[in-house]
């Protein structure tokens, strides 16, 4: 890093740096039961995303709100793209071969 790169920012605190953010509603995505075929909104924190090796080992899982099922769906780069960008957490999968 070149002394031009860190010029400035030196003594700023963490309340200075953050001083001009806003609060940010949440994130909420629409997601439907296959089990009791209810539909709702989702908060990040209720969903989990796993991205394994291929398409057919890259999915996202929640419990259903309204019946309790465990519901797997499968997510394509778009998917993916949209719960990562909405703060999902995510899980890697390796492979073992």
């Amino acid at each position: 890093m070149s002394e031009s790169a860190t010029t400035g920012t030196r003594g700023m605190t963490a309340a200075s740096a953050f001083s001009g953010m806003r609060n940010v509603a949440p994130v909420m995505f629409r997601a439907g039961c296959p089990d009791c075929r209810e539909r709702f909104e989702l908060s990040a924190s209720a969903l989990r995303l796993a991205i394994g090796a291929s398409s057919r080992t890259t999915f996202y899982s929640f419990t259903c709100p309204e019946c309790g099922a465990a519901v797997r769906k499968p997510a394509g780069e778009r998917i993916v793209e949209l719960l990562t960008g909405g703060g999902v957490r995510t899980l890697r999968l390796h492979s073992t071969v």
